[in-house]
C-alpha cells in the first residue's frame, strides 16, 4: 500500500518537513560537486539534455519517493546558484539560473498538455490567479487589437474586470449568472448584439460558491461568435489530476487560455500560479530586447531567451516546488488528496442538509461549502463568522448570493476528517444567537 504523502498541514505540521532537510542538504552537496565549477560545462542543449535525463517524467502516473533529491541534485549540478532561499536563481538570462529555466520549460508544458493536450501547448509561470488573468487579456487584445471587449459573467473574479481596466480596454460586458454561473442565453445576446472582437472569461471554480461555468456551451458560442475564450481555473484546475472528477472540467481543452493557481487544489506554499496558452505563438508579442540580458548574438548562438517568458525580469525559479510535487506524488497523489478534499465537502454539505438548524446553498461542485444558520438575519449570520474569527475557534468566509449572506468554508486540508467537520457544525450552532 502506498504511503501517503506527508503535509506540513497534516497532523504533525512542520515537523513532517523535518526530514527533507538533510535530503536538501545532501542533493546540494552532491549536486555541486558533481557541478565543479561556476556554471554546467557544455552549454544550453547539454545542460538541457542532463536535467531532462535525471529528472525524467515530471508528473508520472505515480509518484517517486525521491523526487525531492532527484530534481534538487539536478538543479544543484546545473545552476550556478541554486536553492531558491539557500539556491536564488533569477530567471532573468540562462546564465542565472540554466537548470531551472529547463525545468521551468519541463514543469510548464507538461501542466499544458494536461489541459490541451497534444505536444504544441505551453505555459508562463505567475505569482498566482491575478496576474495570469492580466496576461490572459493583454495576449488577447495583441491577438485581436485595442478593441477587444471583455465579456464576462457577474461571477468572475474581481481580478478579471480589473485586467480591463489596467489594460485600458473598455467597460466589461457583464453577463448575468443567476443560478451562480454564467447564463447562456445572455452571452449569447451580448455576443451577437455588441460589436467585437470579443474576449469571453469563463471561470471553472467561482470565488464564492466554486461553481464550474458550463464551458463546452460557452466553447461553441465563442466558435460560432469568432470569440476568443479565456477560463480562469485558478481554484477548478486541480479536477484535472483526478480520473473520478477531472470530467467536470470536460470543454477546458477548447480556451485560448487557461489560468491555473497550484496553491489550492496543488497543495504549494505562493507564489504557484501559471497561464496556459494553447498556441505558443501568442507569446511572440512578450519578445523584448534587453542587450545585458538577451542580445542578438547570444541568443542567435543558442542561449534561451527567457524575457519573453514574464513581464517580470528577476524572479524566483517558482517552478522548482512544484517540480518535485509533481514527481514526488504524480497523478495518482495529487488526484487522491484532489478527491479527498472533494469528498470531505460532500459529507460535510451531507452533515449540514440534515441538521435542522441550518441551511445548506447546494451540493459543492468542487470542495466549497456554503451554509448558513437557518432563520438567522444576514447580520447575525456575520456576527457569527466574526465573533469565531475574533475567539480563534475557527476560519469561515463569507459569500453573498441571492441576495443572502452565506458562511464558506473551502476544504483544502486532506487530513480534514468527518469529527473535524462535526465539531465546526457545532461551534458555529453555539455561537449563533437563538
Amino acid at each position: 500500500m502506498r504511503t501517503p504523502p506527508s503535509l506540513a498541514s497534516g497532523p504533525e505540521g512542520p515537523h513532517a518537513l523535518r526530514p527533507l532537510l538533510d535530503t536538501v542538504l545532501d542533493a546540494l552537496g552532491e549536486g555541486i560537486r558533481a557541478r565543479g565549477g561556476p556554471l554546467p560545462r557544455g552549454g544550453p542543449k547539454a545542460v538541457a539534455a542532463r536535467l531532462r535525463d535525471a529528472v525524467g517524467d515530471v508528473l508520472p502516473a505515480d509518484g517517486d519517493p525521491n523526487a525531492l533529491h532527484t530534481v534538487v541534485h539536478a538543479l544543484a549540478e546545473t545552476a550556478a546558484d541554486l536553492a531558491a532561499s539557500a539556491l536564488n536563481p533569477s530567471l532573468d538570462s540562462w546564465d542565472q539560473a540554466p537548470g531551472a529555466s529547463e525545468l521551468e520549460a519541463l514543469v510548464t508544458g507538461a501542466l499544458a498538455r494536461e489541459i490541451f493536450g497534444g505536444a504544441a501547448p505551453t505555459a508562463l509561470t505567475t505569482t498566482g490567479g491575478t496576474e495570469s488573468n492580466q496576461l490572459a487579456l493583454l495576449l488577447a487584445r495583441e491577438a485581436r487589437g485595442a478593441g477587444l471587449r471583455l465579456v464576462h459573467g457577474a461571477n468572475a473574479h474581481h481580478s478579471v474586470p480589473r485586467a480591463a481596466w489596467l489594460l485600458g480596454l473598455a467597460d466589461p460586458v457583464v453577463v448575468p449568472a443567476p443560478a451562480g454561473v454564467l447564463d447562456l442565453a445572455a452571452l449569447d445576446e451580448a455576443l451577437t448584439e455588441l460589436p467585437g472582437p470579443h474576449l469571453v472569461a469563463a471561470t471553472a471554480g467561482t470565488t464564492d460558491a466554486g461553481l464550474i461555468d458550463p464551458l463546452p456551451e460557452i466553447a461553441e458560442l465563442c466558435a460560432a461568435h469568432g470569440a476568443r475564450l479565456h477560463v480562469d481555473a485558478a481554484y477548478g484546475a486541480g479536477l484535472l489530476f483526478s480520473d473520478r472528477y477531472r470530467d467536470r472540467l470536460a470543454g477546458l481543452d477548447a480556451a485560448d487560455t487557461v489560468t491555473l493557481d497550484l496553491h489550492k487544489l496543488g497543495w504549494q506554499p505562493v507564489a504557484a500560479g501559471l497561464l496556459a496558452v494553447r498556441d505558443p505563438g501568442d507569446l511572440a508579442v512578450l519578445h523584448h530586447r534587453a542587450d545585458y540580458l538577451n542580445a542578438d548574438d547570444d541568443t542567435e548562438a543558442g542561449l534561451p531567451d527567457l524575457l519573453g517568458r514574464s513581464l517580470r525580469t528577476s524572479r524566483r525559479p517558482d517552478v522548482v516546488k512544484i517540480a518535485v510535487t509533481l514527481k514526488a506524488l504524480g497523478r495518482s497523489g495529487l488526484g487522491e488528496l484532489v478527491e479527498q478534499v472533494c469528498d470531505r465537502a460532500r459529507e460535510f454539505a451531507d452533515l449540514v442538509h440534515g441538521h435542522p438548524g441550518f441551511e445548506l446553498y447546494d451540493p459543492p461542485t468542487i470542495s466549497t461549502v456554503l451554509f448558513r444558520p437557518a432563520h438567522a438575519a444576514d447580520d447575525a449570520v456575520a456576527a457569527v463568522r466574526r465573533r469565531l474569527l475574533t475567539d480563534g475557534r475557527a476560519v469561515l468566509g463569507r459569500a453573498r448570493i441571492d441576495g443572502r449572506l452565506w458562511l464558506k468554508t473551502t476544504l483544502l486540508n486532506p487530513h480534514t476528517r468527518p469529527d473535524d467537520l462535526a465539531a465546526l457544525l457545532t461551534l458555529v450552532e453555539g455561537n449563533t444567537p437563538g
